[in-house]
């Protein structure tokens, strides 16, 4: 079994970069990255200039651990003390910073469409409180005039199949048969989240193959410094 890796890697990384000599093989080793990254890094080739994460103080080195390494290219540092794990107590949905200006839109949906679904399955649905959904219920909201109704799951606040079980849960405890009218009413948000996933996918796309370009041609880069270096006979 691998060992852990540090808590920030390419930060961690920086630090062994500048403040060991140890061989970028083992920093590299050490933090789980690529070897060529972790040159990269000591090249100043990299887009992105990270500060520096002393691993000793974080308890996951040992100066003892990386003086072995030091004199020794072929030793594998081992990790003091692994990264302790964070894991998140039970509360409310997390919603990421960009997406909660959508929850008042998220939230007008369903009390549009499925007025049937209580405050408090709406509110563990979108992740929010009983107050802000009396609100736009009764637009007392702050922001009411700037509310429009979206379907959550389009917004990216739920999954399909959340909504859909939540919306059978309350139609079948309101004794309410499903009749098919709604699936007329979601075609077009349901044709605009596959608009959206698929232009997410083209941008992800994008975005890995200009991450390999650069990587490629920091490679390059590396490659011919090293020919031109064993050319002066350095």
């Amino acid at each position: 079994m691998s060992q852990p890796t540090p808590l920030m890697p390419h930060a961690t990384a920086s630090w062994l970069v500048d403040n060991t000599a140890l061989s970028f093989e083992q920093i590299a080793d050490f933090c789980g990255l690529h070897m060529l990254e972790v040159q990269a890094m000591a090249d100043d080739l990299t887009s992105a200039k990270y500060t520096g994460r002393d691993p000793v103080r974080a308890g996951e080195l040992t100066m003892d651990e990386i003086e072995k390494g030091e004199g020794n290219p072929d030793y594998r540092l081992r990790m003091h003390r692994a990264p302790v794990t964070v894991s998140r107590t039970k509360g409310p949905r997390y919603t990421p910073v960009s997406k909660r200006q959508d929850k008042p839109d998220g939230i007008a949906w369903i009390l549009r469409n499925h007025p049937e679904v209580s405050d408090a399955q709406v509110g563990k649905l979108i992740g929010t409180t009983r107050n802000t959904i009396a609100a736009i219920r009764d637009r007392s909201h702050w922001n009411i005039a700037n509310i429009t109704p979206k379907d959550p799951v389009t917004l990216g606040l739920c999954s399909q199949r959340e909504l859909d079980a939540i919306v059978a849960k309350a139609a079948k405890k309101a004794g309410i048969e499903d009749d098919g009218a709604q699936d007329e009413r979601l075609v077009d948000d349901r044709q605009a989240l596959i608009e959206e996933l698929r232009a997410e996918r083209e941008a992800a796309s994008k975005a890995a193959h200009e991450a390999a370009q650069e990587a490629e041609a920091a490679a390059w880069l590396l490659a011919k410094r090293a020919a031109e270096a064993e050319e002066r006979g350095e």
